[in-house]
């Protein structure tokens, strides 16, 4: 699923948006009634920067035909990496009437050019996204200003349309100005004809600069200050500078109008293909779960992704027999299908409007707004439990329990209407990177040792990883990581195997050979090792400017990682002769960290795992760790041999399994602190 951009930046020095047309010819003709474009701002004697905006207004107007937008602005050019601005680009689609360009004008030495009167648009009809796999119809219209120079001044003024047929007679959107503009005059506006008034939300450093009319609201603003969300304070706080607008009176009436297109793309022809491989799977399959599996598969396997956003695709799914028919579709269109085979074998399901940026911290506080959500996934309920299916992943990502995604927030599509839902975050139990690192010296210190490495991916990474190596030969991946790999560790490398673990869902990368150990020479014998992921930075201290944002809580972002290593030591070596680094467990910033040791049947072991346990943390607990940082144990994994004597030993008692005793793609790996999992 993608949404209409109805995003309009002022600051960002942005020609212009997506917009739809009818027509494939750009337009001229004179700014529409409703456009109030600001008085220039005289250029200051001195100026720093590429560019001065004497003005940039845009303004978008709501109307029973949809959206205009208007986008004018004047510009001094001041420095030669900003003649690029003489590139001037409109893109649309098909579909709302064509952009409308009311003057392009160059001013030099008091003298006033129409650059209309030398140059014209260029209209270039191609899909500039299809290695993508995008296809929205887009059109761009190119124009390049002839003879700008540095000095000049460049006026555009222009109008495009949109009226996205998913979202039938309701309009939503929103305005922003950039949080580091460029010096000049910045006007944002929004009108509406009567009748056609939307609820509007905004921050209050917008709600401060607000002129209301009698339908219409301003905002404008000269040299408008840089704005920074406050520093690591969680991503909610970066919605600044922000006008929302929506015809959706609440979260429930969104989820409604968005419930018939799904129904109606999903309901099946009375000799639909689909229905027979309902039947097929259902006589394959007994238990739902499994019948659900086959379905997913099904969709992801057969049906290539490929993004439709053409007659209205782009917030309009493709019917479920047309996209199986064409064995292509984007996530709307896979999930219509999905939905489709599973209504035939009778497992309840529903679409659920997603972002899968991870940035959707504080949806709750939105309006109703499509916009917010690039995704739709499903979800069933099988057998009594709560399942995600994601028909745009690669085939070895099952129903799961939770998304994929990073997903905070869910839209349910439903007929009554459901209100936007919080997915509750817990922290992992399993990690989702796991390093292990062997290294076999049982030959002697001054002998090349055995070493293999693995690496276990999950979640999203893991997939990514998935689609990187599938379309890989053994023989390749061999080939590459010998030339690419073999340097300061690897001497040799004799095998590398790489799998997807279903089951663990899990990427799997193990590489094999013989490498140098880089033991440290002490005297009298004695020796000493840093082993790899032994040990851990100190954090930063959390601490803000005078002038930010007090009260904000510190965020960290979820993570949960792994490291563990084994030492199979020399053999002509006594046990008690070995000694470590200490074992430690402690929780700064709601981040947990853990490093154990254990010194058995020859073989050193260390595990070392971190787990942010709590996301935020309010600026007490911060002030309170920032105290504690001084005493946090940064010491790297050192091992220590001394051939004279005894130190103090190795481990605390704990028990650590070895890189190769153990199955690491189990839920239940002894990566995080005993306390931090009860």
């Amino acid at each position: 699923m993608r949404v209409r951009a109805g995003l309009l930046i002022a600051g960002s020095l942005l020609v212009a948006g997506p917009a739809y047309a009818q027509s494939e010819q750009v337009r001229r003709g004179p700014p529409p009634a409703w456009v109030t474009p600001s008085e220039l701002l005289p250029v200051p004697e001195t100026v720093s920067g590429p560019v001065f905006l004497r003005r940039q207004d845009v303004e978008v107007h709501l109307g029973d035909k949809g959206q205009a937008q208007y986008l004018g602005y004047r510009i001094k050019i001041l420095d030669s990496s900003a003649l690029q601005l003489g590139n001037i680009a409109i893109a649309w689609n098909p579909g709302a009437g064509a952009p409308i360009v009311h003057g392009i004008t160059l001013f030099r030495d008091g003298q006033a050019t129409d650059v209309l009167k030398g140059a014209s648009f260029e209209i270039l009809r191609r899909e500039d996204q299809l290695e993508a796999a995008r296809l929205d119809g887009t059109l761009t219209a190119v124009l390049r200003v002839p003879d700008l120079r540095v000095g000049d001044e460049l006026e555009v003024d222009l109008t495009t349309f949109s009226n996205d047929p998913g979202l039938g007679h309701n309009e939503a959107g929103f305005l922003l100005l950039a949080p580091a503009p460029a010096p000049g005059r910045y006007h944002l506006g929004l009108s509406w004809e009567q009748g056609r008034e939307p609820a509007l939300k905004m921050t209050p450093d917008m709600t401060a600069a607000m002129a209301k009319g009698e339908r219409a609201v301003h905002f404008r603003f000269d040299n408008p200050a840089l704005v920074s969300p406050p520093k690591d304070a969680p991503p909610r706080y970066s919605w600044q500078r922000t006008v929302e607008y929506s015809d959706f009176a609440d979260w429930g009436a969104m989820s409604r109008h968005f419930a018939p297109l799904f129904a109606k793309a999903g309901t099946l022809a009375a000799n639909s293909a689909i229905r027979q491989e309902a039947a097929r799977i259902a006589a394959a399959q007994a238990r739902p779960l499994d019948r659900a599996a086959a379905a997913l598969k099904l969709v992801q396997q057969d049906v290539r992704y490929i993004y439709v956003g053409l007659n209205g695709g782009n917030l309009i799914p493709a019917t479920a027999d047309e996209t199986w028919q064409r064995r292509y579709g984007d996530c709307k269109g896979k999930t219509v299908l999905l939905l489709a085979l599973l209504a035939e074998m009778g497992i309840p399901a529903e679409p659920v409007l997603v972002n899968s940026s991870g940035m959707d911290d504080g949806f709750d506080q939105r309006l109703p707004l499509p916009q917010l959500f690039d995704h739709v996934l499903v979800r069933a309920q099988i057998d009594g439990q709560t399942y995600w299916l994601d028909g745009t992943l690669p085939p070895v990502a099952g129903p799961s329990a939770r998304p994929v995604y990073p997903i905070g927030w869910a839209l349910p599509v439903t007929a009554k209407g459901s209100a936007i839902e919080k997915l509750a975050w817990q922290p992992a139990t399993t990690p989702d990177e796991i390093n292990l690192f062997e290294i076999d010296a049982r030959a002697g210190f001054d002998k090349p040792a055995r070493i293999v490495t693995t690496e276990i991916v999950r979640g999203l990474a893991g997939l990514q990883k998935q689609m990187q190596f599938a379309s890989i030969s053994p023989a390749q991946l061999l080939a590459g990581f010998r030339q690419n790999a073999v340097g300061e560790v690897w001497q040799s490398i004799d095998d590398v195997q790489w799998r997807y673990d279903q089951k663990a869902g899990a990427s799997i990368l193990t590489i094999s050979g013989t490498g140098t150990v880089n033991w440290e020479d002490g005297s009298m014998g004695a020796k000493s090792l840093a082993l790899p992921g032994g040990g851990f930075n100190p954090p930063e201290r959390r601490v803000r400017a005078p002038g930010e944002t007090s009260d904000a809580p510190f965020y960290t972002r979820p993570e949960y990682t792994c490291h563990a290593t084994t030492v199979r030591l020399p053999s002509a070596t006594r046990a008690e002769h070995w000694s470590a680094k200490p074992s430690f467990d402690t929780r700064v910033f709601g981040r947990s960290y853990h490093r154990a040791w254990e010194l058995r049947d020859g073989a050193l072991r260390m595990i070392r795992g971190s787990r942010v346990e709590q996301p935020e943390v309010d600026v007490a607990t911060a002030q309170r760790d920032n105290a504690r940082i001084a005493a946090f144990d940064n010491s790297m994994g050192w091992i220590f041999y001394d051939p004279l004597g005894k130190e103090a030993g190795v481990g605390k008692g704990e028990t650590v399994p070895t890189t190769y005793d153990f199955d690491w793609t189990a839920s239940d790996v002894p990566c995080a602190s005993p306390s931090d999992l009860r």
